[in-house]
């Protein structure tokens, strides 16, 4: 597997990575049921991508993405700073929507990058970029 490969497959589990434990942080503080369902099955999907993302790294032998603890830290944080003083449906649903749009930049950026890659690999991207798309659609009848 070709460097670039790898750069697109460690930003789909980064990516991945990042919104489901963003979709944790931010359950406990989901009052409407409809939207709480809604972010389980976007847990679920997110799930799925990271799964197919690091087979294929780990199929060729390479290195993941490791976690960064302080990134981890500062979003944990940056939610809860957030959400202290209005854990309103619609409040929620637009911080979500601002973490999709952000990972829909972040993909499109590393394409955009890594130009010389297989099939494989920006297929599995523009699948993340396509539902991060359509998470934005849903998590809008919310606001």
């Amino acid at each position: 597997m070709r460097s670039q490969e790898v750069a697109i497959y460690r930003e789909i589990q980064k990516n991945t990575e990042k919104a489901m434990r963003a979709l944790d942080i931010m359950n406990d503080k989901i009052y409407d049921e409809e939207l709480a369902r809604q972010m389980s099955r976007q847990s679920l999907k997110y799930s799925e991508l990271h799964n197919q993302a690091m087979e294929q790294l780990l199929q060729a032998k390479a290195e993941p993405h490791r976690e960064n603890h302080v990134e981890n830290l500062l979003l944990a944080g940056s939610i809860h700073y957030n959400t202290l003083l209005n854990t309103s449906t619609s409040h929620m649903a637009e911080l979500l929507i601002r973490g999709s749009n952000q990972g829909i930049l972040d993909m499109k950026r590393t394409l955009n990058r890594n130009t010389d890659v297989g099939e494989k690999p920006t297929t599995l991207a523009r699948q993340l970029i396509a539902f991060e798309e359509k998470n934005v659609e849903r998590l809008t009848q919310y606001l």
